[in-house]
């Protein structure tokens, strides 16, 4: 699955998906909820998840759908992107954000 043909949504969607596969204690927890309520469990469950390996949610969106090569590639490209709108020199972006080049 390539970073290119899905769009951030579809990626999102099946980051997801990914991610509650891996997690049917989850899935146990929140059994009873209405279908809403799982939703927006699942969804703070994987910014939990996210926060807890050092990452945002989208670049953990990104390591769920995409190769160990795309999604460092991805990641690096998005984080530079930030760093030209924010004004931020590369390398001290760099610095801040514990990012290795």
């Amino acid at each position: 699955m390539t970073t290119q043909k899905m769009t951030q949504e579809q990626r999102h969607e099946a980051a997801l998906k990914k991610y509650v596969a891996e997690s049917p204690e989850l899935l146990d927890e929140i059994k009873d909820l209405s279908a809403d309520d799982q939703k927006d469990q699942i969804q703070w469950a994987f910014e939990d998840e996210a926060e807890a390996q050092g990452l945002q949610p989208w670049e953990l969106t990104l390591k769920y759908t995409s190769t160990p090569q795309e999604f460092e590639a991805a990641r690096l490209a998005l984080h530079k992107e930030a760093a030209e709108v924010l004004g931020v020199d590369w390398n001290e972006y760099c610095g801040m954000n514990n990012l290795a080049i």
